[in-house]
């Protein structure tokens, strides 16, 4: 399948194939998710989730300096409890977790703030070694209002997550991968085609089992041992009538690569 490129005012989407990358295209001012990088967002996960050709989707910031930076500092001036309880950064990082199709951040410089929240929203985050992360939001007499505080703790644990807020100091890439806040680290000039070997690791494996995978580790991780147990047997006993799992078996048993249809 031929590349198609989707611009929109701040953000580039490219298809080449079934991975989609969306960069978001801000770099002067380190690709702050303000509202204007929120609303093409939305239409991003619009566009990528109902394309039943994209299978795996890879987000990163424009230049080398930032991944994304939180809010507009200067719009933070008039927010009040009505912008906190309309919580449109956390609903839309909400969606990215919740996207069905695998997604992997690739970060490339600061990831502060609500960057950091997002990179926190997808499934897998791989970092430059030049890159850095923080949530420093209480410097500025509020917390962490994307999702920060919760996907943190449950990425990193408890003391971790509380080290990291109340203080705002910044992790760098391997501190962060120590932490278990990034799964891999790489040089700068390999991250992007890191995340696109990952990307395809995935695309070659059962579409309906990574699928139901990401429901099952995402479900069960927010609820207790026996219930997530169950959900995990429920979807073993769909996978098993599916024809990717009789697919996947013969392919095995037969040393080829497998063809699975999603089905």
């Amino acid at each position: 399948m031929p590349e198609k490129t989707t611009e929109f005012d701040t953000v580039a989407v490219v298809r080449d194939g079934a991975i989609a990358t969306v960069t978001i295209n801000r770099p002067e001012v380190r690709n702050a998710l303000g509202p204007d990088v929120q609303a093409d967002l939305r239409s991003t996960l619009e566009l990528v989730g109902g394309d039943d050709d994209v299978r795996a989707v890879i987000f990163t910031g424009a230049g080398d300096r930032a991944f994304a930076a939180g809010a507009d500092i200067n719009r933070l001036r008039d927010y009040d409890r009505q912008t906190a309880l309309r919580s449109n950064l956390q609903r839309l990082l909400d969606d990215i977790e919740t996207l069905e199709k695998p997604t992997i951040a690739a970060v490339n410089g600061f990831a502060l703030g609500g960057g950091c929240e997002l990179a926190m929203a997808c499934d897998i985050r791989v970092a430059s070694k030049t890159a850095r992360f923080g949530l420093p939001e209480t410097a500025l007499g509020i917390v962490p209002g994307a999702g920060g505080t919760q996907r943190l703790t449950r990425l990193v644990g408890v003391g971790v997550s509380l080290d990291l807020i109340l203080t705002g100091r910044l992790l760098t890439a391997l501190e962060a991968l120590q932490f278990g806040l990034i799964s891999r680290v790489t040089d700068p000039g390999s991250l992007m085609s890191e995340c696109r070997e990952i990307a395809t690791a995935i695309l070659a494996r059962g579409p309906l089992a990574v699928r139901l995978a990401k429901l099952v580790v995402r479900s069960g991780s927010d609820t207790d041992m026996r219930s997530a147990q169950v959900i995990e047997r429920l979807a073993q006993a769909v996978l098993y009538e599916t024809t990717d799992k009789v697919e996947g078996v013969e392919a095995f048993l037969e040393k080829r690569p497998a063809k699975f249809e999603g089905r």
